[in-house]
């Protein structure tokens, strides 16, 4: 799920800022929250819950 959101999260900085020429530094924060979202999809693994 956190790939997910990165990658969408990187497609909408590159939307933002090649299409759009969205000139404001706040186009910048959806590339660090994608790179966060996917650092913690990959620290996190693939971890399963166990059910009883």
């Amino acid at each position: 799920m956190l790939l997910i959101l990165a990658v969408l999260l990187g497609i909408a900085w590159l939307m933002g800022f090649t299409v759009f020429h969205v000139a404001s530094g706040a186009i910048h924060l959806l590339i660090v929250l994608a790179v966060i979202a996917a650092i913690v999809h990959f620290v996190q693994g693939g971890r399963t819950v166990a059910r009883v």
